[in-house]
């Protein structure tokens, strides 16, 4: 996440998320419904901003829920949005709903991750996908990176591997560079420094962009086939708690008819 030297308030940190977004001061000012001048003020120190103000500034620069928290905190407010556990009572209609749409994607595979990939419920498909994996990697907490990444995991099943591989990091990526998390930074580095399984090399045979070219598939061996799967990913709307802000789904869709009778013939 963006930090600040200690005490140095919520100036620098707001001035982080200007930069990382490549707003000038006057662009967030018009945007926000204020005036570069009192932007200015804020950054550096002069003026503390309202709490009305500083949620409109990390409205339009697009802050993660999380760090919305933290910068409350550093202007002296309390913060607003709660970080419930997915098991509390309260998000029993969340978790349910959740399940009927994992269930309802069936026969295809699909999961749902948080902010660190970390596997919060997967539908009976998965299992599929995960046939072969080391023991120790399918230890709870699962993470969905390490899986697919590792060499004991998913990794020497995946026929394009170097082609999803760099899909995946470059996803990483996109994610650190909007919220800093140091969680998924760490984790970033751990699955990009996994070597290649023997073998994976995509030949010109196993180029799926001219198999495929309108998105990327996953392409995995099981069974003596390789199954051709599309990945999605949804996220809920305005989120008010960080906890479900940080959720994602990922479902798989066949990719060709072979794929998706193959998965309709294995599940009643």
């Amino acid at each position: 996440m963006i930090t600040s030297a200690p005490g140095a308030g919520v100036g620098p940190l707001l001035r982080g998320w200007r930069e990382r977004r490549r707003l000038s001061q006057l662009e967030l000012a018009l945007r926000a419904e204020s005036s570069a001048r009192h932007i200015s003020f804020v950054e550096t120190g002069r003026a503390r901003p309202g709490q009305a103000l500083l949620l409109r500034l990390a409205e339009h620069l697009d802050v993660p829920v999380r760090e919305r928290n933290a910068l409350l905190l550093a202007a002296g407010y309390a913060p607003l949005y709660p970080e419930t556990p997915l098991d509390d009572p309260s998000m029993e209609a969340l978790r349910e709903g959740v399940e009927r749409l994992l269930a309802a994607h069936e026969p295809y595979p699909a999961l749902v991750v948080d902010g660190t990939y970390r596997v919060l419920a997967a539908n009976r498909t998965m299992a599929l996908l995960l046939d072969g994996v080391a023991e120790h990697l399918l230890v709870p907490p699962l993470n969905a990176m390490r899986l697919t990444l590792h060499p004991e995991g998913v990794a020497p099943r995946i026929v394009n591997l170097r082609q999803w591989r760099e899909h995946l990091l470059q996803q990483m990526e996109r994610q650190i560079a909007l919220a800093r998390s140091e969680p998924l930074r760490a984790l970033y580095e751990e699955v990009s420094a996994y070597p290649l399984p023997e073998g994976a090399v995509d030949g010109p045979d196993e180029d799926a962009s001219q198999l495929f070219p309108f998105a990327l598939p996953m392409r995995i061996a099981y069974g003596g086939r390789v199954l051709n799967f599309l990945s999605t990913i949804a996220t809920f709307n305005t989120p008010m708690d960080v906890t479900v802000s940080e959720l994602a789904m990922e479902t798989f869709l066949p990719a060709d008819p072979e794929t998706g009778a193959f998965l309709r013939s294995l599940l009643p």
